[in-house]
Parts: structure tokens; C-alpha cells; sequence
């Protein structure tokens, strides 16, 4: 036997028990043949010499909305200080553009600047023209009086409310530009979808992006119609991107729930699909669903009010009975469901339809999932663990959003806020994601998050939910990998598994803690394949 490649003289962290360190590692047909001994007095087409550097397991975002990534990449980046500096951005673009043309923006943070932008604002920054730039969290933005008009309201006054989402308005009754959850479709019904080679553009440039920061594999929550996708081709749009090598990692979509349909008294997509159709590289994962919003645009569901807000709880986007009823369908016709909540009172609606569909039709080791899970109690992690379910909160949110996260809790609630050890600590599989584009999707940057558990102003976050470097690692291997049911094949490097991994320039499990940001992702391997290389 001839191996495709051998790397040598690397310092392989396998998270293998049975192998856990190793200097060689050998790649057939793209995946492990052998490691150190096993590989003796066998040659390879290419050998590699990694020059004596550090790699561990490919890493592995659990939600990561890689598509959005690219259309973010493409548009304005509004993460600015202050509001000044925001419509500046959008009046330079603006002046760039042809008479009509939408400006587009996002990655706003209202706590940063102060204040959410305003219509009549935007107005004057783009000369009249259409604008939309969206909140950081990406479950709200603003729109310009032209917008609008292009949503088919040159009289404001007859902006409808829209179940499940929020139109907010000034002291007239008029809106100020502020839509929130599903209020967002009036904005984006005229947005979306991109046309092919646009959205496909935006997935090769993220992918790039992504392969740079050691991703290998990830799961893209929410495709085709619905909140978080672009439109009904996506999946195509995905398999054209594969096999014009533009997508450099692995990929599980998550269809969006406005997908599924009844079908032949069964609830799927058309010809049955369901999750787990598809390869190693391209496959069909859990449906996903909102059952609310954002924890600091706070439109989550919550079981108190918000720190300065008496009444205000968030809400649903969705009646309970609908997500009920949704959730039974799908568990029903074999999918794993994975459910978007964030607040106390949402985690509740959500377990509760998980646990009445396993009553209904058992199903040992579905694995439904709570996308960010972000605020719990010690009786609802009893429970996730109870029932198999797989939270999915995100680290890099204590640095980027923590400050607001506070803000809108208050000190008294943050314990149960973005939980990690109490999960662990309870028996609970825990991946590591990013959520990405809403915060950097940079798979160390998570991690250096999960450990230092600090927010951008220096404020101890949750410092009891900190894990160790190693915990950390593997959340964002094997721990996502279980999550979409692809244990067997990725998260460790032993024999059979897949070729992925990255090479640092430090040791991740030996470098100071508070140092674990600045390591560098030197080079990124996929399928035995240099995807990303900077040696």
C-alpha cells in the first residue's frame, strides 16, 4: 500500500484515548491510514514536514451561518463606535451608487452605539435612496422611508403589525425604521434571494475566510425559505459550490421549517428527504425552527422582565400550539429537530414538545437540538439532559455581546445565562459553535471564550460556566460532531477517521490561557488536502 500523503514531524493531538499523541500521520483516500509505528516502511505520493508545530482535530462549528458569512463579507460592515460613524459608512457607500440602488449593511450593536439607527437618519445619509442594515444578531434592522415605499408603504401610517415580529414607532405612530423578527420579511421578501452566482460568490469568499481560521467542517443553521435563509435553491446553490471546490469544508444544512411540508400524509421535503441524505462533504441535517428572538435585542422569550424594561418579556415568533404542533410532525416523519431558543420561557415551550413527541412516537437517540439555549435554569439543564437533547450555546458571545447580555439581564440572572460546565457537568454532549456572522466565527476565539469567560469591557462574565482548554477543544470536535450524528468519523484522529485537522503556531493545551486568542492557525488540512496554508 502507498499512501496519498504523509505529514511528519508534527505534534498531533489526536483526542484518541487510544492514541492521544503522535508525530506522523499518514492519508488515504482521505482519511487516516496510520499514525506513527503504524505507518513504518510505508511510502506516500506527498510527503508533508510540518516542521515540529502543533495540530489537533479539524475544527467544527455546530452553527455557523457560512452563507450569511460571504453576503456580510460583501455588504457594509457597520461595527462601529458610534452612530456618527454609521451613517458616515452608509452616506460613502450611498455616494458610490447609482440612482435607487440599495444600501446594505450590517453588524450594528445598539448597546455600542447607544441607540438602534433611525429612518429619518438613514434618509439623510443615502440621499433618499433605499437602505437596510441589520442588527449584529441579525433578528432585527432598519430601514430607510424609501424602503418603504419599495415594501409598498409610501404612507407609513399603514406599516401593519406583523405576528411574530415587532414594528417599532415614534411618538407619531409612525415607524422609526426598527423591525424585529418576523417583521424583517417586509425588508427581506425584496432582498432575497441573491441570484446564483452572487450567493455563491458569498459562500467561496466566507469558505476562504473560514479554512484560515482552521474550520473544517460546520452546520448551517437554516437553509431555503424562512428567517435565515436566501431562497429555494440554496441547496443547490451549495452543491454547485462543492463541485466547483469553492465550499473548503464539510457542510450540514439545516433546512428552515418554512421548508417542510405535508407530504403524502408524512411531513418532510418533496421525495421524502429527511436528515442524514448526503455525503461526507454535503449533507441534509436537522430542521430548523425560531421559537423566539435576541437576548440583547430582547425579543427572547423570557420568564422576567428585562433589566429597566417592566413588562417587557420578549415573545414568541411563533404560538406555542404551532410550535407544538410543528415539532410533533417533524420528530414524527424521522427528523432531528433542532429548535431555536433562547430565553427561560422558550427553553420551556421547546422541552415540552421535545418530551410529548418522544411520548408519542419513541425515538431513542434523536438527538433534537436547542440552538443557544442562553438562559436556563438548574431544572431545565436536569431536563435537557433527561430527555438526550443537545444545547448549543455559543462562547464567543461573552466577549462580543456579553457587555449587553448584563445589560439586559442584570447581575442577579446571569448564572443561568450561556451555560458550558453545568452542561458538561450534568451529562450533556456540548459542541462548540460561533453563530457566526452575528460575532467572529474564528473557532479560537470561541474557545479562548469558553476559558476566560470575559467580556469586552473586562467584566467577568460567568465565571462558574468556564471550561478547561481541553473541554474547550473538544466541544469544537467531538462534540459538534456528535451533534449532527458524525462521531464515527470526525473529531479524533485515529485510523479510518477523516484527514482533518489544524496546525497552529502554538501548543493550544500548553499556552497561557489568556494567550489562546493570539494563536495562529498556520495551516488547515481537509481530507488529507491543504486548504489554507501560510508556512
Amino acid at each position: 500500500m502507498r499512501l496519498d500523503t504523509l505529514f511528519v514531524n508534527g505534534r498531533f493531538t489526536t483526542l484518541d484515548p487510544d492514541r492521544p499523541y503522535a508525530t506522523r500521520l499518514g492519508v488515504f483516500g482521505g482519511r487516516v491510514a496510520g499514525l506513527d509505528d503504524e505507518l513504518d516502511g510505508v511510502g506516500a505520493d506527498v510527503v508533508v514536514d510540518l516542521g515540529g508545530a502543533p495540530v489537533v482535530p479539524g475544527f467544527n462549528d455546530a452553527h455557523h451561518h457560512l452563507s450569511l458569512r460571504g453576503q456580510r463579507m460583501r455588504e457594509l460592515d457597520l461595527r462601529v463606535a458610534t452612530l456618527d460613524e454609521l451613517y458616515a459608512r452608509v452616506a460613502e457607500r450611498a455616494a458610490t451608487l447609482p440612482e435607487g440602488a440599495w444600501v446594505r449593511g450590517g453588524g450594528y450593536d445598539q448597546y455600542k452605539l447607544g441607540a438602534h439607527p433611525d429612518r429619518e437618519a438613514l434618509d439623510r445619509a443615502a440621499g433618499g435612496r433605499p437602505v437596510w442594515v441589520q442588527h449584529t444578531s441579525c433578528h432585527m434592522g432598519v430601514a430607510s422611508t424609501a424602503a418603504f415605499a419599495l415594501m409598498g408603504f409610501p404612507a407609513l401610517e399603514d406599516v401593519p403589525d406583523v405576528p411574530g415580529g415587532a414594528v417599532s414607532r415614534d411618538e407619531r405612530g409612525l415607524p422609526d425604521g426598527l423591525l424585529a423578527e418576523q417583521a424583517q420579511e417586509l425588508a427581506l421578501r425584496l432582498l432575497r434571494p441573491l441570484a446564483h452566482e452572487e450567493f455563491v460568490a458569498g459562500i467561496a469568499l466566507a469558505s476562504r475566510a473560514a479554512a484560515a481560521e482552521g474550520l473544517t467542517s460546520f452546520t448551517e443553521p437554516g437553509v431555503g425559505l424562512g428567517l435565515a435563509g436566501n431562497g429555494p435553491w440554496d441547496i443547490a446553490d451549495f452543491q454547485d459550490a462543492v463541485h466547483r471546490g469553492l465550499l473548503l469544508q464539510r457542510a450540514t444544512l439545516m433546512p428552515g421549517s418554512a421548508n417542510l411540508h405535508a407530504v403524502e400524509a408524512r411531513f418532510g421535503l418533496d421525495l421524502g428527504v429527511r436528515t442524514g441524505l448526503g455525503d461526507e462533504w454535503l449533507r441534509i441535517g436537522p430542521v430548523k425552527l425560531f421559537s423566539d428572538g435576541s437576548l440583547i435585542g430582547r425579543t427572547a422569550a423570557m420568564c422576567h422582565d428585562y433589566e429597566g424594561e417592566p413588562g417587557n418579556r420578549g415573545f414568541l415568533q411563533e404560538e406555542e400550539t404551532a410550535l407544538r404542533t410543528f415539532i410533533l410532525h417533524a420528530h414524527g416523519s424521522g427528523w432531528q429537530v433542532a429548535t431555536h431558543a433562547i430565553g427561560d420561557a422558550a427553553v420551556d415551550v421547546v422541552l415540552d414538545a421535545y418530551a410529548e413527541a418522544q411520548a408519542r412516537h419513541p425515538r431513542p437517540g434523536a438527538r433534537h437540538r436547542i440552538e443557544h439555549c442562553g438562559l436556563t435554569t438548574d431544572a431545565q439543564v436536569e431536563r435537557i439532559a433527561e430527555l438526550g437533547v443537545i444545547p448549543v450555546p455559543q462562547g464567543r458571545f461573552v466577549t462580543e455581546l456579553g457587555d449587553g447580555m448584563l445589560a439586559a439581564l442584570g447581575r442577579g440572572r446571569i448564572r443561568g445565562c450561556y451555560r458550558q460546565r453545568s452542561f458538561l457537568e450534568a451529562g450533556i454532549v456540548l459542541p462548540g459553535s460561533s453563530d457566526c456572522p452575528v460575532v467572529e466565527g474564528a473557532p479560537l476565539l470561541g474557545i479562548h471564550d469558553l476559558v476566560n469567560q470575559t467580556t469586552a469591557a473586562g467584566v467577568p462574565f460567568n465565571p462558574d460556566e468556564a471550561l478547561t482548554v481541553e473541554q474547550a477543544l473538544r466541544a469544537y470536535t467531538t462534540g459538534s460532531a456528535y451533534a449532527v450524528r458524525e462521531e464515527e468519523r470526525k473529531g479524533t484522529l485515529g485510523r479510518g477517521m477523516l484527514a482533518d485537522f489544524a496546525v497552529l503556531s502554538d501548543d493550544l493545551l500548553a499556552t497561557g490561557q489568556e494567550r489562546i486568542g493570539d494563536i495562529v492557525v498556520i495551516a488547515t488540512v481537509v481530507g488529507g488536502r491543504l486548504v489554507h496554508d501560510v508556512r
